[in-house]
């Protein structure tokens, strides 16, 4: 339930249009709901105006359907990140609205329509091909959360002039994720080109001295360019999330 659903519930019990035990039965999970292996916070959407995501990785396909069911049955929307394409495929037999988005390894299910509610469009830009599962992420997350975005895949400073070629869409930008590996260096380079929010995401892409991200995550903190802020490493949602409360209308 998200704050414009509780405003008609209200407005149905203030009319007569429902009555109180009608009322009570909708609310009577809420904050949250004990589901065992689970605690599902309903009032999340309330809260932060999106409801619970779930984390795919390292849950039973079990365990990953009980929560759906929960969240489908409060009128959510559904986005189940980091999941393998096996497990997706067991999902959809029960679930036959579910989407798997194969890049990005998340599963989605659209059973109310996803209001619009960015004031501009959010650009997810991509260093290399290797580091497009992780910029995938954030598409489809901010997809989900009500934004227009775009996206521009393998423009990594190896050749600038790929990505300078599309400056026009960086300056249309609202927000721009900036995912990169090895040294990270993208955000900083696109930071220098536009006077909007630049989110930097290091991936684990690179060679050994790259530790598994540890260096593009030191570097793109390291930025010089102003207003690069930057999330963990991997984390295509997380960015997404962020780009999404900043491009918010309201």
């Amino acid at each position: 339930m998200d704050t414009k659903e509780l405003k008609i519930l209200l407005e149905n019990l203030k009319s007569g249009d429902i009555d109180i035990d009608d009322a009570l039965e909708r609310l009577k999970h809420l904050p949250f709901e004990d589901l065992g292996c689970a605690t599902v916070d309903h009032h999340r959407g309330l809260r932060l105006g999106f409801p619970e995501v779930i984390f795919g990785a390292g849950k039973s396909v079990g365990q990953i359907e009980r929560i759906m069911t929960a969240l489908l049955e409060k009128g959510n929307n559904i986005l189940v990140t980091r999941l393998a394409e096996a497990d997706a495929l067991q999902i959809q037999r029960g679930f036959p609205a579910a989407r798997y988005h194969g890049d990005a390894r998340c599963l989605t299910v659209e059973q109310k329509p996803v209001e619009p509610r960015g004031k501009g469009c959010i650009l997810v830009v991509s260093a290399g091909t290797s580091d497009i599962p992780v910029a995938a992420e954030a598409v489809v997350t901010a997809r989900l959360m009500g934004n227009e975005v775009e996206h521009l895949f393998d423009v990594g400073v190896a050749g600038i002039h790929r990505l300078l070629a599309r400056r026009e869409r960086l300056l249309a930008a609202s927000v721009i994720i900036v995912v990169a590996g090895m040294e990270g260096a993208l955000p900083s380079v696109v930071a220098g080109l536009v006077d909007r929010p630049v989110i930097g995401v290091p991936t684990s892409v690179g060679y050994g001295a790259s530790f598994a991200g540890i260096a593009p995550l030191l570097g793109m903190l390291n930025s010089c360019a102003a207003g690069v802020t930057v999330v963990n490493i991997d984390n295509g949602f997380g960015a997404g999330y962020a780009a999404s409360l900043m491009n918010r209308e309201s």
